[in-house]
């Protein structure tokens, strides 16, 4: 049952400046009370009333848990002293509180803000340090007032600190007159947010800055679908249909959005294309800076092939003609692309490059999108491969903002050759900070699987860069022995050809399990990863990865880890659990990042707990697992790969989800030791080859596919892809 306490605040134990989460102690009466609760602005000695109840927590005792709560201004001369005396006003301690009391009384609050100079009365007090203290008082006012006006267009806390501090006493025009401003100014903040404030305050349906607004908010969506642009009649059908207002033309809203500089409007080819100025500005800067690094040099290739024989013999391997046309390419070019499926001599190639340019005395660099591929390079070559953001010294900024990175045109990488792998994943916005960094004169190869999906971020960039034709391309067509051993590495090449699979169980490495009912197939599925598969491939169940098509439906990531959280990693008394929005995250389980985020500060621990290396950002894809769930300090600590531990307040987990099981797409660049496919039906545009061949091309030493045949041949067949909106291959042959 609620009850009803008033007291002072005597002193914070803990706040959470995101969410205004407190642990305060409470001083009422005689009596000292621990009050927990979200509070949007508090400071030491305020009087409060709160409503709530007492709870029992298992390790803090007693508890007050705050549901509402109200500051009462200080009108008798105790609160005063006490409020003015708590460190809430800089330079005011208790005896100098007690003083201002004194020679005021109960006019002392009045005096402050009417008539500061007076303070000067009292012995300590300058003419200056009056105006600190009355300015303090006004600003604390102002903040609970801005505080209490926005929390009733239903801005949370955390929210409603970052868009004080960004307008102070503008934010009653702002939200007023045109709250879509919010969406453009504050971070974390999008359209729906800006759209449900407006509505709250009245703002017309049909109005000019709503569908500006929206417009914007329909190009930055497309980019999160991949596209670089839209075509105008895309761009005006998704925005009719976001803002459910009929719009026979967007020109006058398309050209103020140019003249702010907020779009780019480009006809080319009969068709009207529509950018965001950002992404038409990196797109054109990548392919600017493709070219510059483009310089070809005469080689000797007879010098070059005898090298390579020699370390074809030092090293015990015997390359095919395409991967030495790749290392005689990469020796004669600024630019080198060198694609290929599985089992064709990536790794192979990749290492006789080190081994030619070491010989050379040349520097060099290794990099992969991912920790995980980075990781796996590292392993492959013996030479140290770092995560792209790592190697340009991730710093913090937006994800679209190359002010991210300390390496940079200003301060670049300093190296004869890069080689970066898994250059499938490389969307827009990285590839552009990468290339920043990169000098002209420092050969770049970027290795990759073209079949692979594109980016989980907008662009297509290592598509786009072969289809230009203006930069070197060596292909890997050959299946080496040791790999066509595998019926991983067979079936994904025959998948990619569209040619049939026999799916008759007698392989080692690649099953399908027949079933047509979605409970039995995730009932298959649990027992594979539970007991069947770890001794099999000798690896943990925690290094099986589940891969799914969908996000939604039977067989949907969302669905999924519902039920693989409870039977992989039961709810137990010795795990804390902490509820957040649909997802219930408990001690043990494995989780995934979903967003690029720079400022996510992880470090490495030694013993005791001590920090031995720091370092920022954790980017969509990396995955780890929930070591602690503190429920008092509202925190969760995860591990991500090379034992990285990142503390998450409570109001970050919108960043996390459970990672039994992943969509393929979210599986890119990554590679397991078993992976388990669940197969049923799904929309045929989703449903189709290039899905499959990545799935399939994750597992290093088991593929089981658990569902209907028939949709796994039909996925072979359709070779329909998501068309992606993207012109940097049209970019690279204007600027060659």
């Amino acid at each position: 049952m609620s009850e009803r306490i008033e007291g002072y605040v005597d002193h914070i134990i803990f706040r959470n400046s995101e969410n205004g989460y407190t642990v305060m102690v409470l001083a009422a009466h005689e009596d000292e009370i621990t009050c927990v609760g979200s509070f949007s602005y508090l400071s030491e000695g305020e009087k409060v009333a709160l409503e709530g109840e007492y709870t029992a927590h298992a390790t803090y005792g007693e508890q007050f848990k705050v549901e509402k709560y109200e500051i009462l201004p200080p009108e008798d001369e105790e609160s005063m002293e006490r409020y003015l005396g708590s460190g809430a006003i800089k330079g005011v301690g208790a005896a100098l509180a007690a003083r201002i009391v004194r020679r005021f009384g109960k006019e002392t609050f009045r005096i402050i803000e009417e008539e500061p100079e007076r303070l000067s009365e009292i012995k300590g007090i300058s003419d200056r340090k009056a105006r600190e203290i009355a300015a303090q008082v006004y600003e604390k006012r102002d903040m609970r007032k801005a505080m209490i006006f926005l929390q009733q267009y239903g801005i949370s806390s955390s929210l409603g600190v970052k868009i004080y501090q960004r307008y102070g006493g503008d934010i009653y025009h702002v939200i007023q007159e045109n709250p879509y401003q919010l969406a453009d100014d504050i971070s974390g903040v999008g359209f729906r947010i800006a759209d449900e404030i407006a509505k709250r305050a009245g703002i017309q349906f049909d109005s000019e800055y709503r569908i500006k607004c929206g417009i914007f908010y329909v190009l930055q969506q497309s980019a999160a679908e991949g596209h670089i642009y839209l075509p105008r009649e895309e761009l005006l059908g998704r925005t009719v249909e976001l803002l459910g207002v009929t719009l026979e033309s967007l020109d006058q809203y398309l050209m103020d959005l140019a003249m702010e500089k907020k779009i780019v409007v480009k006809r080319e080819e009969e068709q009207e294309r529509i950018y965001s100025a950002s992404s038409y500005y990196m797109e054109m800067s990548i392919a600017r800076m493709l070219c510059d690094l483009n310089i070809r040099e005469t080689v000797n290739e007879k010098a070059v092939l005898d090298k390579i024989g020699k370390i074809e013999e030092a090293t015990g391997t015997v390359l095919d003609e395409m991967q030495r046309k790749a290392v005689v390419e990469a020796v004669g070019c600024g630019l080198l692309i060198l694609t290929g499926g599985p089992g064709t001599g990536k790794t192979t190639t990749i290492n006789t490059l080190i081994a030619y340019f070491e010989s050379e005395n040349l520097e060099l660099l290794l990099a992969a999108p991912t920790g995980r591929a980075a990781k796996r390079m590292t392993e492959a070559t013996g030479y140290e491969a770092k995560t792209i953001h790592r190697l340009l010294e991730v710093s913090g900024g937006q994800e679209d903002h190359p002010g991210g990175f300390q390496r940079n045109a200003q301060n670049p990488l300093e190296a004869d050759v890069i080689i970066v792998d898994e250059m499938s994943m490389v969307d827009l916005y990285l590839m552009h900070a990468l290339l920043d960094a990169v000098p002209v004169g420092t050969r770049l190869i970027m290795v990759g699987d073209v079949n692979q999906l594109p980016s989980v971020g907008p662009g297509s960039i290592l598509k786009d860069m072969i289809e230009s034709q203006r930069i070197q391309v060596v292909r890997l067509t050959r299946i080496f022995r040791q790999a066509s051993e595998s019926d991983i590495v067979v079936n994904a090449h025959k998948i990619h050809d569209g040619e049939k699979i026999i799916l008759d169980n007698k392989s080692r490495d690649f099953f399908f399990l027949k079933r047509y009912d979605a409970n039995v197939i995730i009932s298959i599925v649990i027992q594979l990863v539970r007991e069947k598969l770890p001794p099999y491939v000798e690896a943990r169940p925690d290094e099986i990865q589940v891969l799914t098509p969908m996000r939604k439906g039977l067989l949907g990531v969302e669905r999924l880890n519902r039920i693989l959280q409870e039977y992989l990693n039961p709810p137990a008394s010795s795990k804390q659990e902490h509820e957040h929005g649909e997802h219930r995250f408990r001690e043990g389980d494995k989780v995934m990042q979903t967003k690029n985020n720079y400022q996510l500060e992880w470090e490495i621990r030694g013993k005791y707990g001590i920090p031995i290396e720091k370092g920022q950002g954790i980017f969509n894809g990396d995955m780890g697992v929930i070591r602690e769930i503190n429920p008092h300090t509202e925190q969760v600590t995860v591990e991500f790969d090379e034992q990285r531990m990142v503390d998450y307040g409570f109001s970050q987990l919108e960043e996390l989800e459970l990672a039994y099981a992943v969509t393929i797409h979210k599986a890119q660049g990554s590679e397991y030791p078993a992976v388990v496919i669940p197969l049923l039906s799904g929309p045929r545009m989703l449903m189709n080859r290039n899905l499959l061949y990545t799935a399939v091309t994750r597992a290093r030493k088991c593929v089981t596919l658990v569902g209907d045949e028939t949709t796994f041949e039909k996925m072979i067949e359709n070779t329909m892809e998501q068309k992606r909106y993207t012109t940097l291959a049209r970019r690279i042959c204007e600027l060659s």
